[in-house]
């Protein structure tokens, strides 16, 4: 396309490590013009393992095309070079506690009061307001707290970590881009700004929806494990086969339960995954141990019952689906090296170039 949809927006960006940073890298992915502010030296992000040769290779998947200036915001020479950024700005992203830009003279009402069109996004824990708003957390707190992990964590003997950063991406990025992109669209109709409070903790309410559905229809809160889609369920679980490769299996709906049935042979007395799942989740457990993962593979592709094999995220990449679809053409330069750039959700017509740098 000629012009990409943010093509003219400008982002001045607070944030460090994932949650801001991989918002604004969405924004600019889709044209926007984004300046990252950061301490003299750098954000800690900077310094985070692995590297590829003097660059941090997450920093640089992150920031590619971005603008970097430091600044030391309690120096008002430098606050006043960020507020001259700011004046021009349509969008500043904030990950700080709250509190914090107001006390370097940078909150939400001074800024606004001197560019009334600017879209103020703060992504913090817990939010601008409520009693935990000023406490410390991460991604995994923010989980804990709000019952999501409660629902399936393992057991006490062995609990069991979430293979990704939900509350991060779920609950900061991606409701940050949203946000943004709605005030955004109303400004053209209002001519007016708007300060954005978001808080990582809310969206896990929203991760949770399933759970909510059931307490508030039975009354009954599943335990950890129990609910449909998290292992309460024979037709939504994880069997492995008989060389320790595991299959994925989510037929949940009649006609993929069926064919799941039919392709592994399930015995009649089993079928009915109602009357004793118990008994059904034992049963199909010996009749994926009785097959090595190849053989698997090839049978439940053939059924097309929402059962697959687990892929390594090294098998995924080489995937010939998802390199067709072009998921992996995008590409970072940092410090002469070149990386696969991040996969965005952006529809390919609103992505920019293929290549772009990671500010040194």
């Amino acid at each position: 396309m000629s012009e990409q949809p943010l093509s003219g927006i400008t982002i001045v960006d607070f944030s460090t490590l994932l949650p801001g940073p991989l918002a604004s890298l969405m924004l600019a992915e889709a044209g926007a013009t984004v300046i990252k502010i950061e301490r003299p030296g750098g954000e800690d992000m900077r310094f985070f393992p692995p590297r590829v040769g003097p660059a941090s290779a997450l920093y640089a998947m992150l920031n590619r095309g971005k603008t970097c200036v430091e600044a030391d915001l309690k120096k008002p020479a430098d606050r006043d070079k960020v507020l001259a950024l700011v004046d021009r700005a349509d969008v500043v992203i904030e990950q700080f506690r709250p509190g914090v830009m107001q006390r370097v003279g940078l909150g939400s009402d001074v800024l606004m009061a001197r560019n009334p069109r600017l879209v103020h996004c703060s992504i913090t824990g817990f939010g601008q307001r409520g009693p935990r708003s000023g406490e410390a957390g991460h991604d995994l707190n923010y989980m804990a707290l709000t019952g999501l992990l409660a629902l399936s964590c393992g057991t006490a003997e062995a609990p069991v970590l979430p293979p990704a950063q939900l509350a991060d991406i779920g609950g900061g990025s991606f409701p940050a881009v949203i946000n943004i992109l709605l005030a955004l669209f109303a400004r053209e109709r209002t001519g007016k700004g708007a300060v954005i409070d978001i808080a990582m903790c809310d969206a896990m309410f929203t991760f949770a929806l399933f759970a909510h559905a059931k307490l508030a229809a039975t009354g009954v809160l599943p335990g950890n494990g129990e609910d449909l889609l998290t292992g309460g369920s024979p037709r939504y679980r994880i069997y492995p086969a008989s060389d320790g490769g595991l299959i994925a299996v989510g037929a949940l709906e009649e006609k993929f339960w069926s064919a799941l049935c039919e392709a592994v042979d399930l015995g009649p007395e089993f079928r009915d995954d109602t009357r004793d799942p118990a008994a059904t989740v034992a049963a199909l457990a010996a009749r994926f141990a009785a097959y090595d993962t190849g053989h698997w593979s090839k049978v439940l592709a053939a059924a097309d019952c929402c059962a697959t094999p687990l892929a390594t995220l090294e098998e995924a990449l080489r995937d010939p689906h998802f390199m067709e679809r072009g998921l992996f053409d995008h590409i970072v330069e940092t410090g002469g090296h070149r990386l696969p750039a991040t996969v965005m959700p952006i529809a390919p017509a609103f992505r920019g170039p293929g290549s772009a740098s990671a500010p040194l």
